[in-house]
């Protein structure tokens, strides 16, 4: 399949900031409910955020609450994720995903993924 693609990884310093951002060219997108997961070297797929069609619902992890912000621009078909204060538990492959439910899209992820970009904490 291959619609959705993440970019805007990078390696970054303990406490830095990082943008991520993922794009799906399907004409589908304004409908659809995105969100974003991680996956440590190791570690299980783990839940980061999620963001419904039109913005009226949002869901973080406990671990990233007041520190990263999702937000979306359906004009672009972008969804991003703002990410402040980054810590060495940080460092990941972060996943893009979506589904035409938010309840799916904020717990198991959706029925499309993202290949992942790279995002390296390190002092």
């Amino acid at each position: 399949q291959g619609q959705l693609a993440e970019s805007g990884g990078d390696l970054v310093q303990p406490g830095g900031s990082l943008r991520l951002s993922c794009v799906d060219s399907r004409p589908t997108f304004e409908s659809l409910a995105m969100g974003w997961f991680r996956q440590a070297p190791g570690k299980e797929r783990v839940f980061v955020a999620a963001i419904s069609w039109n913005g009226g619902m949002i869901e973080y992890a406990d671990f990233v609450k007041g520190r990263f912000t999702i937000s979306r621009d359906n004009a672009k078909n972008t969804v991003y994720l703002q990410m402040n204060s980054l810590k060495l538990e940080d460092t990941a492959v972060y996943y893009c995903t979506s589904d035409p439910l938010f309840v799916t899209v904020s717990s198991r992820g959706g029925r499309s993924w993202g290949r992942g970009t790279q995002v390296t904490i390190s002092s």
